[in-house]
């Protein structure tokens, strides 16, 4: 007679990685073995895309941000650099949204920039 060991545990940690591959294709999804590397897979890929992310959201808040100085007369370095000067600190999460719903308000940001460096 075969000994087994662990059975509920062992049950319950094979479930949990059935369960987070479940809408995977074929085997993926219902074979343990398979399913346990593809959820490995799937989380590395999850992890480096939150990265990602990050990296592209910056990038879009950037392009707003430049458009807008841009459109106020300054470039965005200098922008960054007068705002710097005059001890203000948005980041540029909250500078995008700025440029994009309160026009005014950028304006004012941006000509405090330019009176920092002595611009205007």
């Amino acid at each position: 007679m075969v000994k087994v060991k662990n059975v509920p545990a062992a049950r319950r940690r094979r479930k949990k990685v059935l369960k987070r591959t479940k809408g995977f294709r074929q085997g993926r999804s219902k074979l343990y073995k398979h399913a346990q590397q593809f959820a490995e897979r799937a989380n590395l890929y999850a992890w480096v895309s939150r990265r990602l992310k990050r990296r592209n959201f910056r990038r879009l808040w950037i392009t707003r941000i430049s458009a807008a100085t841009k459109k106020n007369g300054i470039s965005y370095s200098k922008f960054i650099l007068g705002l710097k000067k005059a001890n203000l600190s948005l980041n540029r999460k909250m500078l995008a949204n700025l440029a994009v719903t309160d026009e005014p308000a950028f304006q004012k940001l941006t000509d405090i920039a330019k009176e920092n460096l002595n611009l205007s």
